[in-house]
């Protein structure tokens, strides 16, 4: 009845790009549905596990009058974060359970609510005594939600924090909604560390240079390192993630027609993960293969890919003329496991891979990334944060004293006093050469 029900729901918007892409809005709303039971809801008991990098970031501005938001890819967690800072309100602030308040705009409860509704509901269920602690998750999903955000924030004592998905809470779209009145937070997937904690709680950690190959391998969305999980079954969960995100987040909202020149854009993207390109090589690319597609078209893709959080676009930073260049970017998946849930693994991208594991952890850690533009090459990254600095190399292991020299030149060229990193993945790494740390 639930596929029934969605095909329904859904026929008018999809019917104009032909039965098959029908049928694929059937299953993904369905896959989505499914997927929150079987990690939200009453099909499976779901542990906790901390994750105290979001929750003391976040709870720093607890009792500010900052709306509080949290963005990031379908399932890295941001509604189980939400859950441990009540969590926390509770156990450690002695705040009653009756002032914190937690509505879910993904449920059916809300399903045909208006903006007008679901600020009435909202204010139902505010505290008449106290500050009321206003949790509304995946809040996009109704139509209007910054106009009910601002409101509330405004004109009623609540502390309150929201999350969501999709293109509608990228910065750039909340910043025109709530100026001034919010703080931002991205939600990534489990990084390493957290995957080890992760897997702590139902076997033992093996060798770290083997747990990072199953990182890199695995990637590391929480639902699938809450108990032990098969190769196959990882991808199965990740594939089904990235289907209800570009079939709910993508081609829905913006009615896509053409399904498989977007899943072909799709398809090169994750293939060349830390290569340049450019939307005009793709499209030379699509057209040496008999699939003609014009560049404004696969630009506008690959800004629809970024906004559901699938992408990150790195760009590059000139070095020598200090300033950011428009042209031959780079993109990094927000995990590595999309890109073997789509294109399967082969062990020759684990290279590329390795560096999208780097650039997020940088990005965890609060750093604005980069690619160094030298006279003579590039410098995987260059990660700035307020008046830090340092440089990033990545390879995934030294076989030669050319590769070496290599690595390390390109460091060396850069004559300021910032630290200097090569990171490796073998059980090499370690020492110091002219300064420049290998770990």
């Amino acid at each position: 009845s639930i596929i029934v029900t969605t095909s329904i729901r859904y026929y008018y918007t999809a019917k104009r790009t032909g039965g098959q892409s029908v049928l694929r809005f059937i299953i993904a709303k369905s896959i989505d549905f499914f997927m929150h039971l079987r990690y939200h809801g009453t099909m499976e008991v779901v542990p906790m596990i901390n994750r105290p990098l979001y929750v003391d970031m976040i709870m720093a501005y607890t009792d500010t009058p900052f709306v509080k938001v949290l963005t990031g890819v379908r399932r890295c967690g941001k509604s189980t974060v939400l859950k441990m800072i009540m969590e926390k309100l509770q156990k450690e602030h002695g705040i009653p359970s009756e002032r914190i308040v937690s509505m879910r705009f993904d449920s059916m409860d809300y399903e045909d609510m208006t903006a007008k509704d679901v600020f009435k509901a909202v204010k139902e269920k505010l505290n008449p005594t106290g500050r009321t602690y206003l949790f509304l998750d995946e809040v996009q999903e109704i139509e209007g939600w910054e106009k009910v955000v601002n409101s509330l924030a405004t004109d009623y004592d609540v502390d309150l924090y929201v999350t969501g998905s999709n293109s509608r809470m990228m910065s750039s779209e909340i910043a025109t909604y709530l100026t001034g009145r919010y703080v931002s937070f991205r939600i990534y997937t489990l990084s390493f560390q957290e995957y080890l904690e992760f897997k702590k709680q139902y076997t033992q950690v093996k060798d770290i240079h083997a747990e990072l190959a199953d990182y890199i391998r695995l990637g590391g969305f929480p639902a699938t390192h809450l108990r032990e999980y098969s190769q196959d079954e990882v991808y199965t969960i990740v594939r089904d993630i990235y289907n209800s995100t570009i079939f709910s987040d993508i081609v829905k909202r913006n009615q896509i027609r053409k399904i498989d020149q977007l899943e072909r854009v799709v398809r090169y993207t994750f293939a060349n993960v830390g290569n340049s390109f450019s939307a005009k090589s793709i499209s030379n690319y699509l057209k040496s293969v008999n699939h003609a597609i014009d560049n404004e078209t696969v630009y506008s893709y690959l800004e629809k890919f970024e906004k559901a959080y699938l992408l990150h676009r790195c760009s590059r930073y000139d070095l020598r003329g200090k300033e950011i260049l428009k042209t031959q970017e780079k993109f990094y998946l927000a995990d590595t496991a999309l890109r073997y849930s789509v294109l399967g693994y082969t062990p020759d991208s684990v290279a590329s891979s390795l560096e999208n594991v780097v650039y997020l952890e940088l990005c965890r850690r609060g750093y604005t990334v980069t690619i160094g533009k030298t006279p003579d090459g590039e410098v995987d990254f260059v990660a700035q944060k307020q008046n830090d600095r340092l440089y990033v190399q990545v390879t995934q292991e030294i076989k030669s004293e050319k590769t070496e020299k290599r690595e390390y030149e390109r460091l060396l060229e850069i004559r300021d006093n910032y630290p200097k990193y090569v990171l490796r993945s073998d059980e090499f790494a370690g020492g110091n050469y002219q300064g420049i740390k290998s770990m």
